[in-house]
């Protein structure tokens, strides 16, 4: 009886010349990188260029005015979605509802510093929180934000920003980008928070802004400066020239932001100063120069 060990020993050879090969193409394959059209022509994607970036150019804080399940309903739904919610449980719980690389539909028809639509340029993020209660006139109480949320959600932003290296200035509230019927995340938001925690701009120097103050106080600027100041801060804002309904809607989202206290939308010296301070920040105090539209 004839021995088969030549028999295989040849077969056990085409087997591991043959799972050589697949291994040789392979590793070639993913040299070259290669993927082919749905019409068989083959896309070589070894090649990088350096000028790109990342299609998420701002980061929009929201709140659900809802609870947890409700918030959850309404954003895996067919009509609104957000890339995050940030629960108010204890400990809070993040969860991501649409990936980074996708469109959300969470900021509508939004507009800053001649942006619009941000939906296919932003990172949406809703907070889960109330909003506010009426009181006994009806009025509006903005209930405030538990530390421990604030908590979770500062290393979120610093990730999603550092991922994208989205600007410290695009780090917007949904109120912020459309002011028109929009205001969250309301005035009990800590924005300050998160400037004193190096996340967005640094606060407005409160030195500087009490000099400026004490100035506009006797020369308060007319409408139009301030809609042009609103303008060069980042607010799609008309220069209509009157303080008309769409400027007090800006005006209180800025007021939400920076000057919480008191939100009701007219214009003062306090906001003045605020705004110099933005638009300007290395002035120096002012020496009472004016032009046509108000302070150089």
């Amino acid at each position: 009886m004839k021995s088969r060990a030549p028999q295989l020993f040849e077969a056990a050879a085409r087997a591991w010349r043959t799972l050589l090969a697949a291994s040789l193409l392979a590793g070639l394959g993913a040299c070259t990188t290669q993927s082919v059209t749905s019409g068989g022509t083959p896309i070589d994607t070894s090649l990088t260029a350096q000028g790109q970036d990342s299609r998420a150019m701002f980061l929009i804080l929201h709140y659900t005015v809802a609870n947890l399940p409700q918030s959850l309903k309404i954003l895996t739904g067919p009509r609104v979605s957000v890339h995050y919610v940030l629960s108010d449980e204890t400990p809070p719980r993040i969860f991501r509802l649409v990936d980074e690389s996708q469109r959300a539909w969470h900021s509508g028809a939004s507009a800053w510093k001649g942006h619009r639509l941000l939906n296919a340029s932003s990172i949406g993020i809703e907070i889960v929180h109330p909003g506010f209660k009426l009181g006994p006139d009806k009025q509006r109480i903005y209930l405030p934000f538990p530390q421990t949320q604030m908590d979770a959600l500062v290393p979120l932003v610093r990730d999603i920003v550092a991922r994208h290296q989205i600007k410290p200035e695009r780090i917007l509230g949904h109120g912020e980008v459309t002011p028109s019927y929009k205001e969250d995340p309301g005035p009990t938001f800590p924005w300050k928070l998160l400037a004193d925690r190096g996340v967005t701009p640094p606060w407005p120097d409160a030195t500087q802004v009490g000099l400026l103050k004490a100035y506009y106080e006797a020369q308060l600027p007319d409408a139009t400066w301030f809609q042009e100041r609103l303008a060069q801060h980042g607010y799609a804002v008309e220069r209509t020239g009157t303080w008309d309904k769409q400027s007090e809607r800006v005006m209180m989202n800025f007021q939400m932001r920076y000057r919480p206290a008191d939100y009701g939308g007219q214009p003062d010296a306090e906001c003045a100063a605020l705004l110099h301070v933005l638009t300007k920040p290395t002035a120096a105090p002012l020496n009472g120069r004016t032009s046509s539209t108000g302070l150089y």
